[in-house]
């Protein structure tokens, strides 16, 4: 009997050898399947290679993990294409010229403005103020819904075109007088310029930036308003007579008509000096240009060098 037993015990701890194929077979199936789910192994499934097609994989030679979309050029941005120089350069001018003199020029596609050291100081406008003077009055017919008449329109021209006095204080009376030259100094985002004491327009005090600045503001439609701004511009291109110096007539003849100007002459008694100023828009810029000197010297004097100072910056072969 205790042998029996024996015996039994030892039948009973060895497998047969129909377990020992099963315990095998699951063991090759469980491996199969592991190699199936592994990204990267010959027996990998569609189901693993999606997964594991998530933007990241490993770099089969180093065993390395790799960013797919590393691997493609980043986008480069398109270049901007470069803007034409403008006419003129900015320079330091030692020129021969009596009194002082300073000079602005506004780069109209960027805002850029170029000048002399000292083009933030001022001199008293004279005519010159008649450009913002009319688009004054002509933006705010136009917000208050009226249309001036034949009359004023054949005003303005001759306030503008041939200098007007008579004509150009009547305006100024219809805009609010020293309101409007504070319309202008907020509207233009002036810096250096300034009311009159005595409220008259001619001695407004600009600075030949803030003269840019009026240019730009002109061109750009905010002082006369989209209704006017085309008519303003072209009567300032037929500014004529005593008026027509400067800033211009240091271009080629060609060039001269398409560049609107308004500029302002005077003999101040009370300083015994002559203050002479420009102001010129271009298609892609606006300038302005200031002279003050001894009374004796006369107008031409400061004309001439208006046109001297523009002619010293301008480019080769403009």
């Amino acid at each position: 009997m205790a042998g029996n037993r024996r015996a039994a015990r030892r039948g009973g701890n060895e497998a047969s050898p129909l377990r020992l194929i099963a315990i095998a077979v699951i063991l090759i199936g469980l491996v199969l399947v592991s190699l199936r789910l592994l990204p990267g192994s010959p027996f990998e499934s569609s189901v693993a290679a999606r997964w594991g097609d998530s933007g990241t994989s490993s770099d089969r030679s180093t065993g390395t993990p790799t960013d797919r979309r590393a691997r493609q050029p980043a986008p480069q941005p398109s270049p901007s294409p470069s803007l034409e120089p403008l006419p003129f350069q900015a320079k330091d001018l030692k020129l021969d010229i009596e009194g002082w003199y300073s000079w602005s020029v506004l780069d109209r596609r960027t805002g850029k403005i170029i000048g002399s050291k000292n083009m933030a100081e001022t001199n008293t406008t004279a005519s010159m103020i008649k450009s913002w003077i009319v688009a004054d009055y002509l933006r705010r017919a136009a917000d208050d819904g009226q249309t001036p008449s034949d009359a004023k329109l054949s005003d303005a021209t001759k306030i503008i075109r041939d200098s007007d006095n008579t004509r150009a204080e009547q305006f100024y009376n219809s805009v609010g007088r020293s309101a409007s030259i504070k319309r202008l100094i907020s509207m233009c985002e002036l810096t250096d310029s300034s009311v009159a004491a005595d409220g008259g327009w001619s001695r407004t005090a600009l600075s030949p930036r803030d003269t840019a600045r009026l240019g730009n503001c002109i061109a750009t439609g905010t002082a006369a308003g989209p209704k006017w701004t085309k008519w303003l511009l072209n009567e300032m291109r037929l500014v004529r007579g005593a008026g027509d110096f400067g800033i211009r007539k240091a271009f080629p003849a060609a060039e001269q008509k398409q560049i609107a100007i308004k500029n302002g002459w005077i003999d101040r008694t009370k300083e015994q000096e002559m203050h002479i100023n420009c102001l010129a828009v271009g298609d892609t810029w606006t300038m302005g240009v200031m002279v003050r000197y001894p009374i004796g010297m006369g107008y031409e004097y400061g004309m001439d060098n208006c046109e001297k100072i523009t002619k010293a910056l301008l480019r080769p072969g403009v």
